[in-house]
């Protein structure tokens, strides 16, 4: 007999249910992107020019200033650069021409992003994040005295 565990059999004492962080999250993908040699770029019915002049970039974007965790930094962006703007004597408001300069693509992975680019027939550039060096310290270091950190006001 098997005994299956759901979210609802985790509950504390107010009768609310929480997140049961002892089970493994799932990683599976949402959805797979299929790896082919075709081009789909020709009949997807973006305009030729854009196909030969526009770049993209895929990168990942830096994380909100807000934000102090490192969680929602996995995801990889595809954006396009930007065409001419324009403010609109009217109100002042900046206007383009190019539908595709609000767009940003996000992906689950680089890899995704790229198969996306080939496949759609775009120009592409990847910009690899920086590595981040962690220096691990204990909570004494903000305490004890050492020349290099300490500077007087002599």
């Amino acid at each position: 007999m098997y005994i299956f565990r759901t979210l609802f059999d985790v509950q504390n004492v107010w009768g609310r249910t929480a997140v049961d962080t002892q089970k493994p999250i799932d990683s599976s993908p949402l959805a797979e992107i299929p790896r082919q040699d075709e081009s789909v770029g020709a009949i997807s019915g973006v305009p030729r020019e854009f196909l030969k002049e526009r770049r993209c970039r895929v990168f990942v974007p830096a994380r909100n200033a807000m934000q102090s965790g490192t969680n929602n930094g996995k995801k990889w962006k595809v954006e396009w650069d930007t065409k001419e703007r324009w403010e609109n004597p009217l109100m002042g408001w900046a206007s383009s021409s190019d539908p595709h300069s609000s767009v940003a693509v996000e992906f689950a992975s680089k890899e995704d992003a790229i198969i996306y680019c080939e496949r759609m027939g775009y120009k592409y550039e990847v910009i690899e994040p920086p590595k981040i060096q962690r220096l691990n310290k204990s909570y004494g270091a903000n305490y004890s005295w050492n020349k290099k950190t300490r500077v007087s006001t002599k």
